[in-house]
């Protein structure tokens, strides 16, 4: 890529992001979108909605930056928990890691790459030129200044191990503080045995119960203090989420200062039928989902199922027997640690160790199966950041591509777009196989979908990009395996420039846009109101993907690490990133009641 194709997709970039920070600092403090922007605020009742608006309002609301960047971390974990300061901290970590690279990168070695004569650039028409001048590509061969490369990647190492070790022993101590400041809770006092049915002794008679009570009773007489069997209650969960649903919008619709607003049609998407009282409606359907569950609750008292949540007096009990096999064979009564309440995740409870065994397999191949198929956008992006290949593809294109500016933004911009627009169908992806792996929280679901997206990432935006963009195209290097790392040493820090674009798209602009203007959200509203298909929800305060966002944030630490002496051009960009990142997720987490 040239850098005037580069600079191209920074400006187009920049541009988005001065947008959509306009539109956001004047829309939070509107009332038709606090729905959007300060859901919390919404939600407990606490915003007052006015509908005048002045200039002092405008200029005042682009304040959410510095009250963001004001407040304390203890402040923070005292509001948003102790999971948002350890996201925080990757954030602190990253600027404090890429302002040592960027000092070092920038001001060494960027000028020592650029002195260098290897690739023979004409420097008289930089614009034109390709970005591989400001890497180590243009370093002469033997050249004596790769020495100082060589002392920049061991000081970077050193540095960039002291922070790792000091990072971990931060949050370590964070995490046990938290832990002895907070009440005890149940879970802490409990595990969760999982069992086959034939791993019950063979007593006739014997209820699952009843099991558990003689096997815990007689190995840990003077601990065991009770157990609680899970129950089939599937059909009543469904009927308790259905009467929570009715409700909430019966709520919501009891709210509603104009009568008028009550009524709705019955037809498809509110636009046919006739008009119904929406209030009536409602608690008449709250009143039948109730007796359902009433008959339900009387019915399941024998729906038993080889699971049981057992406590114990102590931690230390508790913590002691998930850690021992309690049976003979390997398979049967598996313990683990019981998870709270509130994020228990039901179906696979009763699941066998088998099943569970094959559910993990079928998630491996599936997840292989996505990352092979993730190949063809790749392989896609790559012909757009090299014209000369797509020209022999598509000739007939040709005359379009010879255009400056065309060729600029299909080089600079469409590519790095057109990849993350295929990269958000992933953690969606991710979260469905990971609930399906036999996983028995939502919190651990959601780790391991963290995990898939991030090898997702690393291996199809990192290595597929530079493979596919280099070296897959020229057959002739698999003939002569002893070319092969000198050819990728080339190759990488050629691959550069769109890693630049990437971090500008996938980070400035989805931060800004996704995260903090939440255009997506705004958008999926709009067409509802368009379409006179309005939501008789109550409001959902929506929660941090965790799982989609520390992959980019790894992956972009990732990126500085790798090409930090490589194509030290990319550090300022990644530092804006951090930098951007910092403010607008403490400007998420933090509760909008700090800033009003």
């Amino acid at each position: 890529m040239i850098l005037s194709a580069l600079l191209t997709s920074v400006g187009i970039n920049v541009a988005l992001c001065l947008i959509f920070f306009i539109l956001y600092s004047v829309l939070r403090n509107r009332p038709s979108y606090a729905d959007f922007y300060i859901p919390r605020l919404v939600a407990e009742g606490k915003f007052q909605r006015e509908d005048e608006f002045s200039v002092g309002k405008l200029l005042s609301s682009v304040k959410w930056v510095k009250r963001a960047w004001q407040p304390s971390e203890d402040e923070l974990l005292a509001n948003s928990g102790l999971d948002a300061v350890v996201f925080m901290r990757i954030f602190t970590f990253g600027l404090r890691v890429f302002r040592f690279a960027g000092i070092v990168g920038i001001c060494v070695l960027l000028p020592f790459n650029y002195m260098g004569n290897q690739l023979n650039i004409d420097f008289t028409d930089l614009p034109n030129k390709s970005l591989e001048s400001f890497s180590i590509s243009n370093v002469d061969d033997g050249s004596n200044r790769l020495w100082i490369h060589f002392a920049a990647v061991y000081i970077f190492t050193a540095v960039v191990c002291y922070l790792l070790y000091y990072e971990y022993d931060y949050i370590a101590s964070k995490r046990i503080a938290y832990f002895y400041s907070s009440k005890p809770r149940p879970g802490q006092f409990t595990v969760l045995f999982t069992f086959l049915v034939r791993s019950i002794p063979a007593t006739s008679g014997r209820s699952f119960s009843e099991s558990v009570e003689s096997f815990f009773s007689e190995y840990y007489p003077s601990t065991y203090l009770s157990h609680s069997v899970v129950r089939r209650t599937s059909k009543l969960k469904g009927l308790m989420n259905e009467a929570d649903k009715v409700y909430k919008r019966l709520v919501h619709v009891k709210s509603k200062k104009h009568p008028q607003q009550r009524f709705k049609r019955a037809g498809f998407m509110g636009l046919f039928g006739r008009k119904v009282d929406l209030l009536d409606h409602y608690e008449k359907k709250l009143e039948d989902v109730e007796g359902n569950v009433r008959t339900e609750r009387a019915s399941i008292s024998g729906k038993e199922v080889p699971a049981a949540f057992v406590s114990f007096k102590s931690r230390f009990s508790a913590a002691v027997v998930s850690h021992v096999q309690q049976g003979v064979k390997p398979t049967e009564w598996l313990t683990e640690p019981a998870p709270d309440p509130q994020d228990v995740y039901w179906p696979f409870f009763s699941a066998s160790f088998i099943k569970r065994w094959f559910c993990n397999i079928a998630v491996i191949f599936a997840c292989i199966f996505v990352t092979v198929l993730f190949l063809v956008p790749v392989l896609l992006v790559q012909g757009l950041t090299h014209l000369d290949q797509l020209e022999v593809w598509l000739p007939f294109l040709r005359g379009i591509l010879n255009l400056k500016i065309v060729s600029q933004v299909i080089t600079g911009y469409f590519p790095s777009l057109i990849l993350e627009m295929f990269l958000s169908l992933v953690p969606p992806v991710m979260i469905v196989l990971s609930s399906i792996q036999g996983y028995i929280a939502l919190s651990q679901i959601e780790k391991s979908a963290c995990i898939k997206v991030l090898w997702f990432t690393i291996w199809n935006i990192f290595f597929a990009n530079v493979l596919s963009g280099s070296a897959l195209y020229r057959v002739d290097v698999f003939l002569e395996p002893k070319r092969i790392p000198e050819l990728l040493a080339v190759a990488v820090p050629g691959q550069a420039s769109f890693f630049i674009a990437y971090v500008v798209t996938s980070g400035w602009t989805k931060t800004f846009s996704s995260e903090l203007f939440r255009l997506k959200r705004l958008f999926w509203s709009f067409l509802k109101g368009t379409l006179c298909w309005k939501s008789d929800e109550e409001l959902e305060v929506p929660s941090n993907p965790y799982h989609s966002e520390i992959p980019r944030i790894l992956f972009f630490s990732l990126l500085g690490i790798t090409y930090f002496f490589l194509a030290p051009l990319i550090l300022p960009f990644l530092l804006v990133y951090y930098c951007l990142g910092y403010v607008i997720y403490r400007n998420q987490l933090l509760p909008e009641t700090i800033f009003t």
